[in-house]
C-alpha cells in the first residue's frame, strides 16, 4: 500500500466547453475514486488543468478573429467553473499557458536535451506561401486515402479513424487559405521511442489489473515497433523551444501538455505555503500516480509520458491508466462539430449536478463505449433514485416521526431477521470497497444502491405499519435498523450523491466528519431526534425529457443544414452477370444471442421460409439481440460458408449505414423464402 496517491485526470482543451463524453472519460471517474479515498482517510491530491496550447486552440481563435490568450482565457473560467458547480472536487485546477508552466516544461525539455537523447532532424513539412508559415498536421485538408472522404485533417479521418500525415492526403489545401500547400524542409527534435521500447515493454508488463483494453493498445502500439516522434513544431502558441536556435518554435503540445500535471501541482504546493510540497507526490517512491484519461489519450499516457519521464529519472511512474472507452449520444456517436452533444453548463441550467452524477456512473463506458439517452436518465433517477433509495428514507424517516416523534427507537430483543439486515451494511460495505479500488464504478455504484434495495424489501417484509399497533418493539426495531441502513447510505453514497447525502446526514444527524471504517450498523444512537425534511429525488416529468430531446434533434439538424451529407464513395463498376449471382431472400429473424469472447458479432437464426440459417452478423455494438427478433430481413442466400469463432456462417444479413455510421436493417415486407428483386 503506498502512502499516498496522486490523482490527475486529463487536461482538457480550452477551445470549448465541457460535454457528457468529457465526464465520462476522466472527470466523474476520477472525482468518484478521489472522494471514496479521502473518506478513506488517504492522502489522495486530485490535479487538472486547462490544455491551453495545440492547434485545436489556434483554429478556434481564428474562427472568431480573437486571439488564442483570450479563447483560453474564456474557457479555462467557464470549464473550472462548470466543473465546481456539478461537484467535481479537484485540490487545484491549473492552465498550461502560466509561467510556471513554461518553466516546468522548458526545464524538462532542458534536462532530456543536456542527456543527449534528442534528435535532431530535418523533414519535409507543408508550407503556406501566402500565410508565410508552415502547416500543422490539423491545418492541412485532404482527401483520405483510404475512404475518399473529402474533408479529412492531416493527422486523422474523422470518417474512418484512419491515423494519416499531412502527406497521405489526396489534393492537400491548407485549411488558412485555401491554396495548394508546398513541401518546404525544416528542422524539428525528436525523440527516439524506439530506444525505449524494451524498457516500456518490460514495465508494461510489470503493471499489475491493468485494465485490458488499455494494455491491447500499448502492446498494439508496441508490437508495431516504436519510432522517432518530434517534440518541436513551427507554430507562434505554446511554449518556446529554449535554445538559441528554436526561434520560431514551440514544444509540440504532446509534449509539454502531460508536464502540465507536473506544473499544476507545484502551484498547488505554493497555495498550501510549501513550494516543496510538490516533490512529495511526483519524486517519492511511495506515491501511487494514477491518471483517468479517455481511451484517445492511452498512448500519451502510457507510452509517450512514460517514456519521458524514465529519462528525466526524477519522477514516479504511473500505477495505473484506467482509461474509459467512448460515450454515445442516444445511440450515435457523440460529435461537438454535428451539435450532437450535452454540454454540461445547459445540463445545469435544467437540473440538479447529482442525478447526473448518478446516471452517468451507472453508464460509465468502463470496458467498452457505453450510450447515455434522455429515457434511460429518467427511468434510473425515477425508478431507482426515487422509488429505491428516495423512498426508502422517506419511509424510514417519516415513520420514525410520525410514531416515535423523531425519535430513534431501541432496539430491543432483535430477530433473526433484524440482525442479518444490520450484517449486509458491513457486507455491502465491503463489496463497494472493493469495487472502488479496481476502478469498478458502475459496480460500486450498484452495490451501493443494493443496500437500499435490502432496506426497502426489509422495511415492506417487516409491515411495521401493522407492528406498531400489535407489536411496538418490533416496529421500533424495524424503524431502529432502518435508520442504521439510512445513516450507512448516507456516506457510502457520499462518492456518487454529494450534495443529497450532505442533505440527509442533516436530516439524520450524522456528522460530516465520519470516515468510511466508521460505517458501521449502529451508527446513529437510540433516543437521536431526525428530522424528515424535503424529499431527496422528485421525479423527471415526460416533457421535460422531451424537452431535452427536441433541444438536441433541432441543433443536429441546424448543424447538419449548414454541412453537405457526407456518402461512402461509390465502389468499382460491377457487371449485371456479377449482380445476378447474388439470391437475395426475404428472411424473418426467430432467435439471437451474444457470443461469448465477441463484442462485435450475434449468432442470428434466420427463417427462409424453406429452412432455417445460422448468420453471424457484426452488429452486437448496435443492436441488442433481444430486441431484433422477430424483425424482418433481406439475406444474401448463396454466400459461401464462413467459419468465425468457431461457428459457421450461412449468409449474410444485409444493413444500410447512414452519415452518422449507425445501422439500419434493409427489410421487407415479402414471406421468408420469397426471391429480393
Amino acid at each position: 500500500m503506498s502512502k499516498r496517491k496522486l490523482v490527475t485526470s486529463a487536461l482538457p482543451y480550452a477551445n470549448g466547453p465541457i460535454h457528457l463524453g468529457h465526464l465520462a472519460g476522466a472527470y466523474l471517474p476520477a472525482d468518484l475514486y478521489t472522494r471514496f479515498q479521502r473518506l478513506k482517510g488517504e492522502d489522495i491530491i486530485h490535479i487538472c488543468g486547462s490544455d491551453e496550447h495545440g492547434v485545436p486552440i489556434t483554429i478556434a481563435a481564428e474562427k472568431e478573429g480573437v486571439s488564442p490568450q483570450e479563447i483560453v482565457d474564456r474557457y479555462h473560467e467557464r470549464n473550472k467553473a462548470v466543473f465546481d458547480k456539478f461537484g467535481i472536487d479537484f485540490d487545484y485546477y491549473g492552465r498550461t499557458s502560466s509561467e510556471t508552466h513554461k518553466k516546468t516544461s522548458q526545464d524538462f525539455f532542458l534536462k532530456l536535451y543536456e542527456q543527449g537523447v534528442f534528435k535532431k532532424k530535418s523533414q519535409e513539412q507543408f508550407y503556406d506561401e501566402d500565410a508565410n508559415m508552415f502547416l500543422p498536421d490539423r491545418y492541412v485538408k485532404g482527401t483520405c486515402p483510404k475512404c475518399g472522404h473529402p474533408e479529412a485533417y492531416g493527422d486523422q479521418c474523422e470518417k474512418c479513424g484512419s491515423s494519416l500525415s499531412p502527406t497521405d492526403l489526396i489534393d492537400p489545401v491548407s485549411a488558412l487559405t485555401g491554396n495548394k500547400p508546398v513541401a518546404k524542409s525544416t528542422e524539428h527534435w525528436f525523440i527516439p521511442l524506439g530506444d525505449f521500447q524494451d524498457r516500456l515493454q518490460e514495465w508494461i508488463d510489470s503493471r499489475k489489473d491493468w485494465k485490458p483494453n488499455v494494455v491491447g493498445q500499448c502492446k498494439s502500439w508496441l508490437d508495431s515497433g516504436l519510432g522517432d516522434r518530434a517534440v518541436t513544431r513551427d507554430l507562434t502558441w505554446g511554449v518556446p523551444v529554449p535554445l538559441p536556435e528554436g526561434e520560431g518554435k514551440v514544444l509540440y503540445v504532446w509534449f509539454d501538455a502531460p508536464i502540465g500535471y507536473i506544473s499544476a501541482t507545484k502551484e498547488w504546493a505554493d497555495e498550501k505555503g510549501d513550494p516543496e510540497l510538490w516533490k512529495t507526490y511526483w519524486q517519492d517512491e511511495e506515491t501511487s500516480l494514477i491518471h483517468f484519461i479517455g481511451k484517445d489519450n492511452i498512448v500519451f499516457h502510457c507510452i509517450m509520458f512514460p517514456a519521458m519521464l524514465m529519462q528525466h529519472g526524477e519522477f514516479v511512474l504511473p500505477e495505473n491508466v484506467p482509461a474509459n472507452e467512448f460515450l454515445n449520444l442516444e445511440g450515435r456517436k457523440l460529435s461537438t462539430s454535428k451539435g450532437w452533444a450535452v454540454w454540461l453548463e445547459e445540463y445545469l441550467d435544467k437540473f440538479e449536478p447529482d442525478l447526473l452524477r448518478y446516471v452517468l456512473g451507472t453508464t460509465l463506458p468502463e470496458a467498452k463505449d457505453s450510450d447515455f439517452s434522455w429515457k434511460d436518465f429518467q427511468n434510473r433517477i425515477n425508478g431507482e433514485l426515487a422509488d429505491i433509495l428516495g423512498n426508502f428514507v422517506f419511509r424510514t424517516v417519516s415513520f420514525t416521526e410520525r410514531f416515535f416523534d423523531g425519535s430513534v427507537p431501541e432496539l430491543s430483543n432483535p430477530t433473526e431477521l433484524d440482525l442479518n439486515t444490520l450484517k449486509e451494511i458491513e457486507n455491502q460495505k465491503q463489496k463497494i470497497e472493493e469495487a472502488y479500488n479496481s476502478f469498478k464504478f458502475r459496480e460500486a455504484i450498484a452495490e451501493t444502491m443494493n443496500l437500499a434495495r435490502i432496506g426497502n424489501r426489509y422495511f415492506t417484509e417487516t409491515e411495521p405499519w401493522k407492528t406498531r399497533k400489535e407489536n411496538p418493539e418490533a416496529c421500533g426495531n424495524t424503524l431502529n435498523v432502518c435508520v442504521q441502513i439510512s445513516a450507512a447510505l448516507s456516506v457510502l453514497f457520499h462518492p456518487v450523491l454529494p450534495a443529497k447525502m450532505a442533505r440527509l446526514r442533516g436530516q439524520l444527524g450524522v456528522p460530516n466528519t465520519l470516515s468510511w471504517d466508521d460505517v458501521t450498523s449502529n451508527l446513529i444512537p437510540s433516543g437521536q431526534i431526525i428530522e424528515q425534511g424535503e424529499i431527496l429525488f422528485e421525479k423527471i416529468e415526460d416533457d421535460a425529457v422531451q424537452e431535452q430531446i427536441e433541444i438536441l434533434e433541432k441543433r443536429a439538424a441546424e448543424s447538419s443544414g449548414t454541412e453537405s451529407k457526407e456518402f461512402e464513395p461509390l465502389k468499382e463498376t460491377a457487371t449485371f452477370d456479377d449482380f445476378v449471382k447474388l439470391d437475395f431472400r426475404a428472411g424473418k429473424i426467430t432467435d439471437a444471442k451474444k457470443i461469448k469472447k465477441s463484442k462485435k458479432l450475434l449468432n442470428i437464426t434466420v427463417d427462409l421460409g424453406f429452412e432455417k440459417r445460422t448468420i453471424l452478423s457484426g452488429i452486437a455494438e448496435f443492436f441488442k439481440a433481444e430486441d431484433i427478433v422477430g424483425r424482418s430481413v433481406v439475406v444474401v442466400a448463396n454466400l459461401a460458408p464462413k467459419k468465425m469463432m468457431g461457428i459457421e456462417s450461412n449468409g449474410m444479413i444485409l444493413m444500410g449505414e447512414d452519415t452518422e455510421g449507425k445501422l439500419h436493417f434493409v427489410e421487407t415486407d415479402s414471406e421468408p423464402g420469397s426471391p429480393v428483386m
